[in-house]
């Protein structure tokens, strides 16, 4: 049988998700969330089934919006169309949606016809718009592949022939996209776009095409050249400018134009003492000058046939002392800056490898940014770069095992807290790691990604390491890589502290029983607070729901930034009004609630915080409708308390706003076919 289209229903409201579970049930498979956060939750475990969702705008602590803004910063909301529902017909509101990248709207109460129809029709454009993207992710997979490869491949052969390591060209590519960037920051003297920045890195791999044409014995003579044969060596430039210049003729791409600069002029000086034309200053690319200054500090640092490789120090000090030639004074700022990090960012980024799965990965990338262009290698170390980052924030011991180079990696936090190297070469053979990791864990952590598939790669147990001198517990989890037809390519893993994780998530428990924006507690937090306290015998409570007249043009003519500041400005006054022993929380939006225990009279502490509430923010006039519902006059439950208090409220809003109604048997009926957060 044909597997069947997933749905997920995001709604506070039971009733609501059962009318719309029955209208799409015999088309579609359906899962349910009853809040945002849920729906976030369901997202994050099964985002790559779910076809479509239909999301409920209005909801307590975590709203549709909030939802909308989590997708798109998750990135799946270019995959994961969704459709908006809501009882809610404000043209913000609606817009909001919009602009937040929903993909259509549904009213309430609901049509059956209405939804199928909508729910099929978004399901078919998105189905379109993927089978399209996907044979136009195909062809620039391909062309973006072809280029790296041949750039790679005539690079490559340039360094075989010159006897150079093959890391060179790789070198080259890294130092000058790390100059580049630098310069940005430093200077607008040369403005670029991120893909000409790319096109650039791309081209500097091909400075050194013209030595394609050296003799041999002259190319890799081991000792000093002498005047003709350096004279000879020098037409390099010349000749690699004339093919890029004859690639020109046939193909005007920015790619070779970059490449001709970068090959004729990237042994030109600032001083105009450089070759072949003499140029000086600013008579000279900005990316030949950039390429010449990575060329002579890869030179110095490494291997050559006719001289040893020189520290990093050295080399730093030979360049800003002026002995290899002049270079622009903004270019060595930048040389200065990122000097400290210069050795290690070559030995991490040079390590990379395109793979076809990166490849297309990229390609997709490129499509969803509506950026087409030759940026493959540029982009892939990005990655290794925000791999980097992010692993020395999360406090997690992360690391990334490539078979190919049979090198280990490690986060830069986890080696330090392992005292281990970042890398470490042939780790089978290396001592290093029975520093921390005892044979019989090495040995079960293996037999376990042995054991994995394509399917089921993942594998996770817990091990004991020796950290800083003591023995302390990790949960480690680890994935196997494979390409193409089944090949293992690498691992990737963490290994989390996990003491260090019980705390973290009893950070994380503290934060969801609070109201990011506000500081309140959350809704669905203190409810079973609320409902314990309501079992206690001879005890008097008023539930108080409130929420502010005409919050919505706060928005509309100053924008949510405003509105969150309104919001803010509120709480502030709900929690001077209060005692410490009440409950105050935000129910979502811009509704509120109370939770207050008395005795005698609770008319007068009601008034005095309704009129505590009204205030002005930025000519903003702040005023509330509020609905008041005592147990265990009129419920003794807490579902029922809080749905006669919305009756309160909607009734006060009903009479006119800027007012607070106790509930009574007259309200009954005016909330019957709304769910307690629709009005």
């Amino acid at each position: 049988m044909k597997n069947r289209n997933r749905v997920l229903i995001v709604d506070d409201t039971e009733m609501n998700r059962a009318m719309l579970a029955d209208m799409l049930a015999t088309e579609y498979e359906v899962i349910e969330a009853s809040n945002g956060r849920e729906a976030v939750g369901l997202l994050q475990q099964k985002h790559e089934e779910i076809s479509l969702v239909l999301l409920d705008i209005v909801m307590p602590d975590m709203d549709g919006f909030e939802v909308l803004a989590w997708m798109n910063k998750s990135g799946w909301i270019g995959r994961i169309p969704v459709i908006t529902i809501s009882a809610e017909t404000a043209s913000s509101y609606i817009d909001h949606a919009y602009d937040l990248g929903a993909t259509d709207y549904i009213s309430r109460p609901f049509d059956e016809k209405t939804v199928q129809r909508r729910v099929r029709n978004t399901m078919m454009l998105y189905s379109k718009q993927k089978m399209l993207e996907d044979m136009v992710t195909e062809q620039i997979a391909e062309k973006e592949k072809n280029n790296f490869l041949m750039v790679e491949i005539l690079s490559n052969i340039v360094e075989f022939r010159n006897g150079e390591s093959g890391l060179h060209v790789l070198h080259i590519r890294v130092l000058t996209e790390i100059f580049l960037r630098k310069l940005q920051e430093l200077t607008g003297e040369y403005p670029l776009s991120a893909a000409q920045l790319a096109l650039i890195v791309n081209a500097s791999a091909l400075h050194d095409i013209g030595k394609i044409s050296i003799a041999e014995p002259i190319l890799n003579k081991p000792g000093r050249l002498t005047p003709e044969e350096f004279d000879v060596i020098k037409t390099h430039s010349a000749i690699g400018a004339r093919i890029m210049e004859d690639a020109l003729q046939r193909h005007h791409e920015e790619l070779i134009r970059f490449a001709y600069n970068i090959c004729r002029w990237h042994h030109e000086r600032y001083d105009g003492k450089g070759y072949p034309d003499g140029l000086k200053g600013e008579e000279i690319p900005i990316e030949a000058q950039v390429v010449a200054l990575a060329d002579v500090y890869d030179a110095l640092t490494s291997t050559r046939v006719y001289k040893p490789a020189y520290s990093h120090n050295k080399a730093m000090n030979m360049i800003l002392g002026g002995e290899c030639g002049a270079f622009n004074p903004l270019l060595l700022r930048c040389l200065q800056e990122v000097g400290p990090d210069l050795e290690e960012e070559l030995k991490i980024r040079s390590l990379n490898a395109v793979s076809e799965a990166n490849i297309q990965e990229l390609s997709s990338q490129i499509i969803a940014d509506g950026k087409v262009s030759n940026r493959t290698l540029t982009l892939l170390e990005q990655e290794r770069i925000k791999y980097q980052f992010f692993a020395s924030m999360s406090n997690e011991i992360q690391f990334e095992y490539s078979y190919k180079t049979d090198i280990l990696t490690m986060s830069e936090w986890g080696s330090r807290q392992l005292g281990l190297p970042v890398l470490i070469e042939h780790p089978e053979e290396s001592e290093v790691l029975n520093r921390v990791f005892s044979l019989g864990d090495y040995q079960d952590i293996q037999k376990r990604l042995h054991g994995t598939t394509p399917d089921n790669p993942i594998v996770g147990a817990t091990y004991r390491l020796h950290v800083n001198g003591e023995e302390r517990w990790y949960k480690a989890t680890a994935r196997l890589l494979w390409e193409g037809e089944g090949a293992v390519v690498g691992v990737i893993g963490k290994f989390i502290d996990i003491h260090e994780e019980q705390l973290r998530l009893d950070r994380l428990k503290r934060r969801a029983e609070q109201d990011s924006l506000t500081g309140l507690s959350n809704h669905c937090a203190v409810k079973p607070v609320i409902a314990s306290a309501l079992l206690e015998e001879g005890r008097r409570f008023a539930l108080v729901l409130f929420d502010l007249d005409h919050f919505k043009q706060a928005n509309d003519r100053h924008g949510h930034l405003f509105g969150d500041r309104v919001l803010q400005f509120v709480a502030k006054k709900i929690l001077a009004s209060v005692r410490d022993g009440d409950i105050a929380a935000r129910v979502g939006g811009d509704e509120f609630m109370l939770f207050l225990s008395y005795k005698g009279d609770i008319q007068p502490v009601v008034s005095r915080i309704f009129q505590a509430l009204h205030g002005t923010y930025q000519a903003f006039d702040v005023t509330v409708s509020m609905g008041i519902s005592l147990s265990p006059e009129h419920a003794t439950d807490y579902d029922k308390l809080f749905h006669t208090a919305d009756q309160a409220l909607y009734a006060a809003k009903q009479d006119g706003k800027d007012r607070f109604l106790f509930y009574d048997d007259t309200m009954k009926e005016l909330l019957s076919v709304l769910s307690p957060m629709d009005h």
